[in-house]
């Protein structure tokens, strides 16, 4: 049965989530598995090709570990990842080589 948006739960981010959204943009919390929240970035925008904002997957969290992991795509967790080390866009780590860390 298919539930509307305004039936079903709402879940608020972890409470150690330390991002505010970036301008124009806002965070949703979806179900993933049993012990896992997608964690979303809404693009707030008007787009003349879609009447739905844009979501892409910040990160995931497991509730019970605590824990965050990068995305690789939609539906599928990469590695975990410390919340510091993310950026408000994503929780995926840049892979530098030294001479672009060296401006970084």
């Amino acid at each position: 049965m298919n539930q509307s948006p305004l039936m079903t739960n709402q879940l608020e981010l972890p409470p150690d989530f330390i991002h505010e959204p970036p301008k124009g943009y806002h965070y949703e919390v979806e179900s993933f598995r049993r012990n896992v929240y997608r964690i979303l970035i809404v693009n707030d925008g008007t787009f003349s090709y879609t009447n739905v904002a844009p979501k892409s997957v910040w990160g995931f969290y497991d509730v019970k570990k605590r824990r965050y992991s990068a995305p690789i795509n939609f539906s599928k967790q990469g590695d975990p990842v410390d919340i510091n080390n993310t950026r408000p866009y994503t929780a995926m780590q840049l892979n530098l080589n030294p001479l672009m860390a060296a401006f970084q």
